[in-house]
């Protein structure tokens, strides 16, 4: 990978026009720049160290300073370090152009696939990366990348993530492994933070699709309004080649609109008939959900052994993707089938059938409004109740939302922790209470969120008929958030597989 001198980088960054005044020796200047990064860890000899965040203290500069920093990146000085002082205008503008320099727009080698939307960005990342990875398996090629709330691959990283998608140094990183690896496909999910702040600065999506707009991640911290919100998701599709839309989505129209920023615009829908991609004759076979779809060039069957029928929007906006590529109609049928999404609509059900768990990410008011539409239509005659709480710092109209849709179709509810991170969950699960309270459903806080889980399978075991529990927020995830810190927990799913055992083994 090509390396750069420090006036080089200068030089770039005046042309963006995000530098102050730079007054640098020429030694600085003519300085080979060996990493760009704004995490203190990872300094090597000769960073340039980018400081940002509204938590960054100067023991954090100095820190990259004693690990072999040269020079610091800021919007403020911290004259206590005693290295020379690059001054910014936009931080979070900096970072992505100096991301796309330092790594040498990886993107460009890379068909790289974009996916919006307030609910299923994680689970249609899955599908694509399934039905690619079932065709690239087939022709005797390397596995395909995913960036995702859930989890990133790029061919030399697997791990767990916690940001749905990564700040610009890094996601370029990612997209240099990936192509260090030899690989072809980045599947990622695009956050409307993402958009807004510039993560994603710079990237062309090969495909950049938008799957639903709802109401979510209004905050003092997030987007101000929900026009904001809006608005910033749907610049995906001024960098992007083929803009795919959800015919069946709110506010489709406003969404058409903005489509037409790209280069060609692709359309998927249940409801119209017209749409590119007709998804029809929608039902259940058994545990698997089958239908049809309609393109250009094809009508075929295809089948979804992931439970929940609201999946199948996300499946065809895959099946459209897969598509635009030419993979084979029976590559996306085998791939589809084989999907699974870690901690998405996860069933399990103890040996005498009377209680049914069912683990997902749900956590905003659309997901949980298709979540118990679902299973009112797939659970007749159960019980349900419902283990949530919401995260600190963040939307907090979750709080009512959440409360209010679990108060109105739930019989039982059992608020924890989510993630509260520097907020008391105890405040957080009271203010939920209040959106429960109004709906007067029954309640009780349970702060810990494995005894929450355990309560809720005991109740469940001394209950009259069968019970459905959903457990939703943090699906396949190993870590809380606590305080500033992560720290690791049992998953919902490993918990939920211990009290089946307890109860299967009394």
């Amino acid at each position: 990978m090509k390396k750069y001198l420090l006036k080089d980088y200068i030089s770039f960054l005046q042309e963006k026009n995000v530098l102050g005044d730079v007054c640098l020796s020429d030694t600085c200047m003519n300085t080979v720049v060996e990493l760009v990064s704004c995490d203190s860890q990872q300094v090597v000899g000769n960073t340039l160290f980018l400081c940002k965040g509204m938590h960054f203290k100067a023991q954090y500069l100095q820190d990259a300073v004693d690990k072999g920093a040269f020079a610091y990146l800021s919007e403020v000085e911290y004259p206590e370090v005693n290295i020379p002082w690059i001054p910014l205008t936009d931080v979070r503008y900096a970072m992505a152009n100096l991301a796309t320099m330092y790594y040498n727009d990886p993107w460009k080698e890379l068909n790289v696939i974009g996916l919006t939307g307030t609910k299923g960005k994680s689970t249609t990342t899955y599908y694509v990366k399934s039905i690619l990875d079932t065709y690239l398996a087939r022709v005797g090629k390397n596995e395909s990348a995913v960036i995702s709330s859930i989890g990133t691959y790029d061919g030399v990283e697997r791990f767990e993530s916690h940001l749905t998608t990564p700040e610009p140094l890094d996601l370029e990183r990612h997209f240099r492994n990936a192509v260090e690896s030899n690989i072809d496909f980045v599947t990622m999910e695009v956050s409307s933070q993402a958009l807004k702040y510039d993560r994603v600065l710079g990237v062309n999506f090969s495909v950049a699709s938008f799957l639903n707009i709802g109401y979510d991640h209004i905050s003092s911290v997030e987007h101000p309004t929900w026009e904001d919100y809006f608005a910033s998701k749907l610049r995906i599709f001024e960098q992007c080649t083929y803009g795919l839309v959800n015919l069946d989505s709110e506010h489709c129209e406003e969404i058409l609109e903005a489509a037409k920023a790209s280069k060609k615009v692709i359309t998927f829908s249940e409801t119209n008939e017209d749409a590119d991609f007709y998804g029809y004759n929608v039902h259940k076979v058994g545990n698997d959900i089958v239908f049809n779809v309609r393109g250009s060039d094809f009508d075929e069957e295809f089948k979804l052994s992931m439970p929940g029928l609201f999946n199948v929007s996300n499946a065809l906006c895959a099946i459209a993707i897969a598509r635009l590529y030419d993979i084979p109609v029976s590559d996306i049928q085998e791939g589809l089938y084989q999907a699974k999404v870690p901690g998405r609509m996860e069933i399990y059900t103890s040996n005498d059938q009377k209680i049914t768990a069912i683990v997902d990410y749900a956590h905003n008011r659309l997901s949980f409004q298709k979540l118990f539409e679902s299973v009112r239509n797939e659970y007749p005659g159960y019980r349900a109740t419902i283990i949530f709480g919401c995260p600190g710092k963040k939307a907090q109209d979750r709080r009512h939302d959440l409360g209010e849709i679990a108060g109105k179709y739930a019989d039982y509810i059992y608020l924890t922790e989510e993630d509260a991170g520097e907020e008391d969950p105890l405040v957080i699960a009271q203010e939920i209470a209040r959106a429960v309270e109004k709906e007067k459903a029954p309640y009780e806080i349970i702060i810990n969120r494995e005894q929450a889980i355990a309560r809720a399978v005991e109740d469940a075991a001394n209950a009259q008929g069968n019970t459905v529990i959903l457990i939703t927020g943090k699906g396949a995830e190993t870590r809380q958030k606590r305080g500033t810190e992560y720290i690791p927990v049992m998953s919902d799913v490993e918990c939920v597989h211990l009290e089946l055992k307890k109860y299967n083994e009394k």
